[in-house]
């Protein structure tokens, strides 16, 4: 019988900002694949919904643990619990994130720093600690969560921060691909554009919001609830074995304009 390379019972996913949004999103994409999941994020109640979600959707094992990010003394002793329960992990999904909107040259030096702190630093942060448990497996899949912003930029909508931290994270993602390859560990990033999320929902149903996204977007809207799923999962099973360092657009052709 053929190997279904998109399986991926027995792997343990870590995905963090497990909370809400994305995150929930992919817990259950890769749960739906045969992954036990440990979730991470700072909103006990939100977690253990997730949890809950989870468990009752596709009946996989689930850990839920209450982390900051930002916290490197946290992720030590969080990824040390997720080892102690599972034994290993296989696959990380570095999905927390956050954005703040303002003209660069009005942004606050808090603003600008939650923002670099959170999708960059954390991004760091968190697949360092990760990826030394993956050294010693010599196994691994990294999934970071990049942006259209990790390519372009957008007007209208002051977001200097966001896409200096998306940036960063697509050279990250090709970097650690290099130091870790040898040691069996690919490092990915998807780009989204614009998808429903906690983050998103203050401008995604706006009509000015949803016009700008038609002019600049070859399909014309957001992405669909599910749409990421497909790349999370290549990236994260033995279909992209040999797949390393690259970033997959799922952005309706916007990078392609």
């Amino acid at each position: 019988m053929t190997k279904d390379l998109f399986d991926l019972s027995g792997k343990v996913a870590l995905v963090t900002g497990g909370s809400s949004g994305l995150g929930v999103q992919f817990a259950k994409a890769l749960a739906s694949k045969g992954a036990d999941i440990a979730l991470i994020a700072r909103r006990v109640e939100k977690l253990e919904a997730t949890k809950k979600q989870v468990i009752d959707e596709y009946g996989v094992d689930v850990l839920a643990l209450p982390c900051d990010v930002l916290d490197v003394a946290q992720i030590k002793k969080t990824v040390g619990a997720i080892k102690e329960h599972f034994g290993h992990i296989d696959i990380l999904v570095n999905n927390a994130g956050t954005a703040r909107n303002a003209p660069a040259d009005e942004q606050s030096d808090e603003d600008w720093k939650a923002v670099i702190d959170t999708n960059l630093n954390a991004v760091y942060y968190v697949a360092r600690e990760v990826g030394k448990l993956m050294k010693e497996q010599q196994y691994g899949k990294i999934i970071n969560l990049g942006s259209i912003h990790s390519a372009v930029a957008m007007r209208s909508l002051g977001i200097s921060g966001y896409c200096a931290s998306k940036g960063g994270v697509l050279m990250l993602t090709k970097e650690l691909a290099n130091e870790w390859a040898k040691d069996g560990i690919t490092v990915n990033a998807i780009g989204p554009a614009y998808f429903a999320s906690e983050m998103t929902s203050s401008v995604i149903n706006d009509e000015g919001f949803l016009k700008l996204v038609e002019l600049s977007c070859p399909m014309g809207r957001p992405g669909r609830a599910g749409e990421l799923d497909g790349a999370l999962i290549y990236f994260a099973s033995d279909a992209s074995s040999y797949t390393t360092g690259q970033i997959l657009w799922i952005d309706g052709g916007w990078t392609a304009i």
